[in-house]
């Protein structure tokens, strides 16, 4: 063993032992989300983003009562009973504001359009037909006080908190921030995330894959799930197998980032330098993991010159095992550090659509999709090298330690969407 690693842990450490010690960590090294920078974009521009402020309304919507749909706007009085013909008396579009609607009449209106003072129903054109004299419309359906109107503040009132702080900015949100009339949003600034691939049997796709040589497949994988947890990524190429190499490749990677994460090297062979790399140039705080696939996982910090620290996370090199402990350990940090505070995915409880009679010690994560019949069924390869099962599912069965499964028996379900992004709906006003 080299000098200064720490012995390998007996028991290996649970998964939630983990994460509450990741959560420390964060919390030690004020990665709160008050701690964040924040810089102001256009709310066209925010899209993913998380939002720093609470943004209230200085506005109500709608702005006034308005016609939920093409029709006739009327007194419902004057429309007692079906068959009744009214005058037409004026036309409302959208954008336009009309004259009080005199009693005995009524007005062609259009979805979006306010409703005229005196009115107070829209009945839909299609419950309509011309009535016997030119300008006038026939009333086939009863009419109901109020029918068909959205009335003023039914979807935001003034001074309504509509989006609070920790958001991750969806499509709809940026939508009701435009509605409220805010063009510009505060957001937190994306963390940087340094990715290092380690291996010398590594080739990049396009090159002549030699004898004894693989394709780097985990760099893709990696930076295409820092992108999508909200991340800015940057590749920092392949390290090779040689500890002081190691040692430089992290020491550059912590001076410009937030976090910095690599694949492979971090098992107990002799040609595995990232542990022993991370305690010369910061420290350790856990590694070796209880759960199936992804034990040998580390995590510590990286000494920055001006006494600041990077955080660390190691991967495993197997493609599947490097994919699942990203979406369990490394998905929640890149989270709290852009802002969201720590977020752990909510499982589901949905029928196994197979039998699983080999328990393991360790948990176990199993890629999985939903069949036509809302039951879960398995890849048929569960080994942590078959990078082509987590293409193939859209989440992971979570197993605990020594369980077994029959056919038909609920099993706890992570849907790849909420493992990605978990749900931040418990945080809305």
């Amino acid at each position: 063993m080299a000098a200064g690693l720490p012995p390998h842990p007996r028991p290996l450490m649970p998964l939630d032992e983990a994460w509450s010690r990741l959560q420390q960590a964060l919390a030690d090294a004020g990665s709160s989300p008050c701690a964040r920078p924040i810089e102001t974009v256009p709310t066209e521009d925010a899209l993913g983003r998380v939002l720093a402020e609470p943004i209230a309304s200085t506005v109500n919507v709608p702005p006034a009562d308005n016609s939920a749909m093409d029709g006739y706007a009327v007194r419902a009085a004057d429309l007692q009973a079906p068959g009744a013909s009214l005058p037409v008396a004026q036309r409302i579009a959208a954008g336009q504001v009309g004259a009080t609607l005199q009693p005995g009449t009524c007005a062609r209106i259009f979805t979006g359009a306010p409703i005229p003072a005196g009115a107070d129903a829209v009945v839909m054109q299609e419950h309509t037909q011309p009535g016997e004299a030119e300008g006038q419309v026939r009333f086939m359906e009863p009419v109901q006080l109020g029918q068909n109107i959205r009335l003023l503040g039914e979807d935001i009132a003034q001074g309504q908190t509509v989006l609070s702080p920790g958001r991750r900015l969806g499509p709809a949100a940026l939508g009701v921030a435009a509605s409220v009339g805010r063009a510009s949003l505060s957001v937190f600034a994306r963390p940087r995330v340094a990715v290092l691939t380690t291996g010398d049997e590594l080739v990049a796709p396009g090159q002549p894959l030699p004898p004894g040589a693989i394709y780097n497949s985990n760099r893709h994988t990696l930076l295409g799930l820092v992108q999508a947890s909200g991340a800015v990524g940057r590749d920092l190429g392949t390290v090779p197998d040689q500890l002081d190499a190691t040692r430089a490749a992290l020491r550059a990677a912590a001076e410009q980032h937030d976090l910095v994460i690599s694949s492979g090297g971090v098992s107990v062979g002799e040609e595995d330098h990232l542990r022993q790399a991370v305690v010369a140039e910061g420290g350790l705080d856990f590694w070796a993991l209880g759960i199936k696939p992804g034990k040998p996982f580390v995590f510590g910090w990286l000494c920055r010159a001006d006494g600041s620290r990077a955080l660390y996370m190691g991967l495993p090199g197997n493609p599947v095992a490097s994919f699942v402990t990203f979406l369990l350990l490394v998905r929640p940090v890149i989270g709290c550090l852009s802002g969201q505070g720590w977020r752990l995915p909510r499982p589901l409880s949905l029928p196994a659509a197979f039998n699983w009679p080999r328990p393991d010690k360790r948990r176990e994560f199993l890629r999985a999709r939903l069949n036509a019949q809302g039951q879960l069924e398995l890849h048929p390869n569960q080994g942590s090298g078959v990078l082509s099962s987590a293409a193939w599912a859209d989440g992971l069965v979570d197993l605990p330690p020594q369980a077994t499964v029959a056919e038909g028996q609920p099993v706890r379900w992570l849907p790849m969407a909420e493992l990605l992004q978990p749900s931040d709906a418990e945080r809305q006003p």
